[in-house]
């Protein structure tokens, strides 16, 4: 099994169920963990072989520009683009954390997180993406 990873991207942008968190956006950080049986840019040292993560962080930087009232929705939009984009990812995790959420005291992040594989078997993102 290959994994590849980005951990702590940070953006800005204006995701939340109520309106001044549309208007007055916050910080969110987004980690993405892909994971294939085996990525032939192993053996072939070529970039086509394997999954670009600048490729991920590109997509994750689209989608974070969508505003949407639930992180849920946007790793899932995360999740389908990469599937899509990279057909030999077995399963993936997206972690999406808005930083000081408006729960009125201090909150370091509230935290959201998609994992499509299923107990460690088959492939996860078979039940979400078919």
């Amino acid at each position: 099994m290959t994994t590849i990873a980005l951990e702590g991207m940070e953006f800005y942008a204006y995701h939340g169920f109520y309106d001044e968190e549309t208007k007055i956006g916050t910080t969110f950080i987004v980690d993405i963990e892909v994971r294939m049986i085996f990525s032939k840019g192993a053996s072939s040292d070529a970039l086509e072989g394997t999954v670009n993560y600048e490729t991920i962080y590109f997509i994750c930087k689209q989608e974070m520009k969508k505003t949407s009232k639930l992180l849920e929705n946007v790793a899932y939009r995360i999740i389908g683009r990469l599937k899509s984009q990279f057909g030999q990812i077995s399963s993936m995790k997206v972690c999406i954390k808005k930083m000081n959420p408006p729960l009125g005291g201090k909150v370091h992040s509230a935290i959201v997180t998609i994992d499509t594989k299923q107990g460690g078997k088959g492939d996860g993102l078979m039940g979400m993406f078919g």
